[in-house]
């Protein structure tokens, strides 16, 4: 919610939870303000990555999730920690060794991790949402700084040991990555930060990007989001703008959603819920007609050699762990982005990845829920059980945000499309083959038709008689030679002779009595 609070200097300041921006522009977060929180997050993080490193490695236990180390930070500077120009902080790194890990099966080295970091200032973004949480970006792209409520930080802090678990089974997810948590103690005041994977490459223009749940009940951006140079849209923009939805290569789409599903069922295990898939979408073909911006030129960082990405960090890496053993995905650089195509056939690149998934089906969340459930379709709402929240979730995003391109028929298959054999089982019981020749319209019904209430019509058979027209027909077209005299046809037209002289009787009787021998066997009722 925002709101408008009196400062301290007597300026009225915008606050979207504990985000605030005064008069004079200047973000503050619980009245530290920006400049002096990214000052210190480079301070902690410097000394808390460099004291870690005098430490040996060894394998992680049980006891690592739970340790916090914290430093003072003076002003005036002391033995362990230089001066500074900000007020006096404390700061406290959660379970160091523990994220040291995380960070080496990610491949960041801790050069590399402080490099991005504190080689030069963080980024701020503009565009924070409504969570009222602050979020940085490192000058390389490479991570995302956000603070985060003190729930949010004590249920990672539980997690850890499962996400432990669940990154050595599988280190190609969709899931945040984390590398670390840390808390800056200013001004009375906790500031809680996580350290995560950056989804949007700066480099990269994104055209549209949508938060997507799989929800209906109030997902649909404000006009105040959209307002924004790149907003982010909702459930029902999507399904407004994009309805037939987003087409990727085969192989690529059931990669996508067996992780998908791998995750859920993660998420539904630690009963996590409310999460987000967040699409961003780079329009290939809109970009090559736009004129070249001066955003999308960056300058090399000759100081640094051969920088090193952090592993499984694109979506494209991410989705790609169970096609890539198959070796049928494409693995050409795509620039992280996943390639797709719209209704129109437009090149895109995809950048998702799933998101807010610090969210416990607690006791205020059931309460929700069932508030929400009594005023609107309980199925609809956002807020929902773990279990179901993970179906619809899947659901959603494999049946209606993204399909499967419609498989072109081959050139050599074009035989099959004009003809087709179908295997019939004959009078004996064996099955035989026929051809069916191609046809269309009321045509084919009728030879379909017949072909299921006359099972002594075979057609390609000329071994076989056709079924005999009644008298009266062949009287009327006596003059027609017919290619099928022979004394075999005389025959066939005394047996039909003699049954059109049988009573009613009789044919019930012989009706009755022709459907024995398909019982197998006889004692079977048929």
């Amino acid at each position: 919610m925002a709101s408008e609070v009196p400062y301290a200097s007597g300026m009225t300041m915008k606050k979207i939870g504990h985000r605030g921006v005064d008069s004079s522009g200047e973000t503050t977060y619980k009245k530290t303000t920006s400049s002096a929180l990214k000052g210190a997050i480079q301070l902690g993080i410097t000394h808390t990555v460099g004291s870690l490193s005098t430490k040996p490695e060894r394998d992680v236990l049980m006891q690592d999730f739970y340790v916090v180390e914290s430093i003072f930070f003076p002003s005036e500077g002391s033995n362990l920690t230089p001066a500074h120009h900000y007020n006096d902080f404390r700061f406290k790194t959660y379970a160091p060794v523990a994220f040291r890990y995380f960070r080496e099966l990610f491949g960041i080295r801790p050069d590399d991790y402080l490099y991005s970091l504190c080689s030069e200032p963080l980024i701020e973004l503009c565009n924070s949402g409504a969570s009222g949480s602050l979020f940085y970006v490192s000058s390389d792209d490479e991570f995302i700084i956000k603070t985060v409520q003190h729930k949010e930080a004590e249920f990672l802090q539980k997690l850890l040991p499962g996400y432990y678990m669940n990154l050595n089974q599988n280190p190609r997810t969709l899931l945040p990555k984390f590398y670390g948590l840390y808390c800056v103690q200013a001004g009375g005041k906790n500031i809680r930060i996580v350290v995560m994977n950056n989804l949007l490459p700066r480099s990269v223009k994104m055209h549209i990007k949508y938060d997507l749940k799989g929800s209906t009940y109030k997902r649909r951006a404000s006009q105040k989001e959209r307002d924004k140079p790149l907003p982010t849209l909702k459930d029902l923009d999507f399904l407004q703008d994009i309805p037939d939805g987003l087409f990727l290569d085969a192989d690529m789409y059931n990669a996508l959603c067996k992780t998908l599903q791998r995750d859920c069922l993660v998420l539904q295990s630690f009963k996590i819920m409310d999460y987000s898939l967040l699409v961003s979408i780079h329009n290939i073909d809109h970009a090559q007609r736009e004129p070249l911006g001066n955003e999308s030129q960056h300058s090399v960082d000759t100081r640094r050699p051969a920088p090193q990405k952090a592993l499984y960090s694109t979506a494209m890496e991410s989705i790609q762990g169970e096609a890539r053993r198959g070796g049928t995905v494409e693995t050409d650089d795509h620039m992280g982005g996943i390639p797709a195509r719209n209704s129109k056939g437009e090149r895109l690149l995809l950048y998702i990845g799933i998101i807010d998934i610090l969210q416990s089906y607690r006791f205020v969340k059931k309460l929700e829920h069932s508030w929400k459930a009594l005023v609107h379709d309980g199925d609809t709402v956002s807020v929902h059980r773990p279990g179901f929240y993970a179906e619809r979730f899947q659901r959603f995003m494999c049946n209606t945000v993204f399909k499967k391109i419609p498989l072109k028929p081959s050139p050599s298959k074009k035989f099959r499309s004009g003809s087709s054999f179908s295997r019939r089982a004959g009078p004996s019981g064996n099955s035989c083959v026929t051809y069916q020749p191609s046809v269309s319209g009321e045509h084919k019904a009728q030879v379909t038709t017949k072909a299921e209430v006359e099972p002594g019509v075979h057609f390609g058979r000329p071994d076989v008689l056709p079924q005999t027209p009644p008298l009266e027909k062949i009287s009327e077209v006596s003059t027609v030679p017919d290619p099928y005299s022979s004394p075999a046809a005389g025959e066939a037209l005394q047996v039909l002779t003699a049954s059109e002289q049988k009573s009613s009787e009789d044919l019930e009787q012989d009706s009755a009595i022709s459907v024995i021998p398909r019982c197998q066997p006889l004692t079977q009722q048929c």
